[in-house]
């Protein structure tokens, strides 16, 4: 087995959480392996961060309409995770409107 596979699938991997700024448990494996993002997010975002980005995308995706089968979604999507996790962070599409606010 590679050093690669076994660091994936390590038990109780904790990463120090850019977005909680304290040891938690960090992902199984790497988003999106070979992308160098990938690995930055593997080895800095928690379990949790990355579910609360999953979240977040899903917002994005249904405000802009994006279709994941173009680059230009893609590298949208790209420029805002690492925004997300290791810039100012992001705000929410001007038009969004959260469930449950709608009259």
């Amino acid at each position: 087995m590679s050093s690669q596979a076994s660091e994936q699938k390590s038990p109780g991997r904790t990463v120090f959480c850019v977005k909680f700024k304290r040891e938690m448990p960090g992902l199984d494996e790497v988003p999106f392996d070979g992308h160098p993002l990938g690995r930055r997010i593997y080895e800095n975002v928690s379990k949790e961060a990355w579910r609360q980005w999953v979240e977040y995308m899903k917002i994005l995706m249904n405000e802009y309409r994006l279709n994941l089968g173009t680059r230009q979604a893609q590298e949208f999507l790209l420029k805002r995770m690492e925004e997300y996790f290791f810039g100012e962070g992001t705000e929410l599409p001007p038009e969004y409107v959260p469930p449950g606010s709608r009259h």
